[in-house]
Formats: C-alpha cells, sequence, structure tokens
C-alpha cells in the first residue's frame, strides 16, 4: 500500500453571507432546515476526501491521479454553467479565479497527495485541521480587518498545538509529507480568501465553477504527462476514489456546501464544520483500518477548541 491514513481538506469559510448565491444567476435560496442538511451534506463530503485519495493512490500515481480529478470536476462544472447559460465572469475577475484554481484545483490536492504517500489519513488530518484557522489569518491580511486579540490568541494557540503533533508524530523532526501538508495549507487558504473575496460579486458554487474550467487545460496537459510516465493498475477502490475526489469533494460537495451556507448562514455553517476533522478520523479507521494514536483525537479536538474560540471573536 502507498498510504494507509488520509485527512479531508476543510471547506472554504466565506466572507460574505450574499456569497454563496446571488440572485440573478444562482438557485432560490433555501430554508434554514434544508440549508442545515445540505452544509452538513457538504462537511460530510469533505470529510471523505484524504480516504478517497488513498483509495486512488491504489490505481493512479499523484501527479496523474490530481490531473485527472481536475479534468473529470472541470467537465461537470463546465457542463453545470453551460446547462444555466451561466454568463462568462468579467474580465477584471479572471486574476482571482485563477489564484482560486491554483490554490483549491491544483495545489492543495497535489500537495495533500503527494503526502498521502507517506502520512496517515489521521495525521493529515490534524495538520489540515488549522485550514479554517490559516484561511481567516489570509483573509484578515487581504482585507484589512483586524480581528480581536482573542482570535488572535485562539490562531497562535492551534498552530501551537498542530506543530507540536507533527514534531511529537515525526521523532522530533518535520518530514517531507508534513511540509506538503503545511504547504497545502497556505495555497489553499489563499484560494478560499480569494474565492470569498470573488463570491460577493457571483454565487460562490460559480467561482469554484469557473476555477475548474481555468484550469481545465492546464489538467488535460498534466493527465497526457502524467499517465505516459506513471503507472496506471485500475482497480475497483482505485476507480471509486477517482470519481469520489472529483464528482464528489471537487464539485459536489462545494456546490451543496454553498446552497446550504445560503440558507443558515455563515456562523451556523462553520459550526457544522468543526466536525469535519473527527469525522476524518472516524472514516481514516472505519474505511482504512487505520490505528490512531492518542494524540490524534486529542489533537484534533484542541484544533476545534481553537476554531471554535475564533468562529465567536469574530462573530
Amino acid at each position: 500500500m502507498r498510504a494507509q491514513n488520509s485527512a479531508i481538506p476543510l471547506a472554504p469559510i466565506a466572507v460574505d453571507e450574499r456569497s454563496a448565491l446571488g440572485p440573478a444567476t444562482g438557485p432560490s435560496p433555501v430554508d434554514a432546515r434544508t440549508g442545515t442538511l445540505l452544509a452538513g451534506l457538504g462537511v460530510v463530503t469533505f470529510s471523505l476526501t484524504f480516504p478517497a485519495t488513498v483509495w486512488g493512490l491504489d490505481s493512479f500515481g499523484p501527479w496523474s491521479l490530481v490531473a485527472f480529478r481536475g479534468v473529470l470536476a472541470a467537465l461537470l462544472a463546465g457542463g453545470f454553467l453551460l446547462a444555466l447559460r451561466v454568463p462568462v465572469p468579467d474580465r477584471r475577475h479572471w486574476a482571482g479565479l485563477a489564484v482560486v484554481g491554483g490554490g483549491v484545483v491544483v495545489g492543495f490536492p497535489l500537495l495533500t497527495t503527494l503526502a498521502l504517500r507517506t502520512s496517515t489519513s489521521a495525521h493529515a488530518a490534524v495538520v489540515v485541521g488549522l485550514l479554517p484557522l490559516t484561511t481567516s489569518v489570509f483573509a484578515a491580511l487581504r482585507t484589512g480587518r483586524r480581528p480581536s486579540r482573542t482570535f488572535w490568541a485562539a490562531a497562535l494557540a492551534g498552530a501551537a498545538v498542530v506543530l507540536a503533533f507533527t514534531v511529537q508524530q515525526s521523532g522530533g523532526a518535520l518530514h517531507t509529507g508534513d511540509l506538503y501538508l503545511f504547504g497545502a495549507l497556505l495555497v489553499c487558504a489563499a484560494g478560499y480568501t480569494e474565492g470569498g473575496r470573488l463570491a460577493a460579486v457571483m454565487p460562490g458554487w460559480q467561482v469554484i465553477g469557473w476555477a475548474l474550467v481555468l484550469c481545465l487545460p492546464l489538467c488535460a496537459a498534466g493527465s497526457a504527462v502524467a499517465f505516459a510516465f506513471e503507472p496506471v493498475d485500475l482497480t475497483a477502490r482505485g476507480l471509486t476514489g477517482l470519481l469520489w475526489v472529483a464528482a464528489g469533494s471537487q464539485f459536489f460537495g462545494l456546490y451543496v456546501w454553498y446552497r446550504g451556507m445560503a440558507g443558515i448562514g455563515i456562523a451556523r455553517a462553520s459550526q457544522l464544520q468543526l466536525a469535519q476533522p473527527l469525522l476524518t478520523l472516524v472514516w481514516a479507521v472505519a474505511l482504512l483500518g487505520e490505528d490512531l494514536s492518542p494524540a490524534a483525537p486529542a489533537a484534533a479536538a484542541g484544533v476545534l477548541v481553537c476554531i471554535a474560540v475564533t468562529q465567536r471573536a469574530r462573530a
């Protein structure tokens, strides 16, 4: 086996509650009950991303898996955009969409997939659990807003918990997989922050949809090159993993997440998102047969407490 564990990237945190849907091109808003169900479904979908990636690595190399999942997700997104006759964004928005694509469509999936060749799902779940805090920091820097001292204290505490856990699990030193994971945090936070900014002017699901379409040529070229150099051994588990990360994690999950957020707002949706790292640990045991060290759930719980504090501080 190439990897035994997997963690799942957290969903993006939008900047404005109006960002999930737009009145002109987005679907009609949902009620609070339906919104809660949809947002919860999005969290469950995201929590399965890393286990699905481990499954996909059974059949594909890391480069071909990431590139081809981008192709499939872009074709799905393009089909929805075409069917709904969504107008092409203004030219001034394409630079921001490129940042979203580079961080969410290419950077995060590639770096976490490379990390999961040597890191366990539980280990990655704890490290990537820091993503909401990292995104909040990027958003504060990007928008010029000044969060409270409580927010920054909780953010630093969460970072300290993750760093201590990583060093302890790595035997006192950071490994290559850890560096990939920390790099994934940075590029994904940048992509989520820019996506949140764009979501103020267009429906959030269209932001990820156009970012996927923008990355389609790169992903298609990457697939052609990767398949030429990386062996493919098709298995039912490998194909299932590929289809999930492409259709589930990278498109459907984001779609229902933004739709749900439109019904219940950012604050309530973010509270549902706090369960995501712990769900990943459950999937790591149930689907991958991983043995969790006592430090994994303890560290995950510590990160969740810090995230909860930052959410209250931001509110």
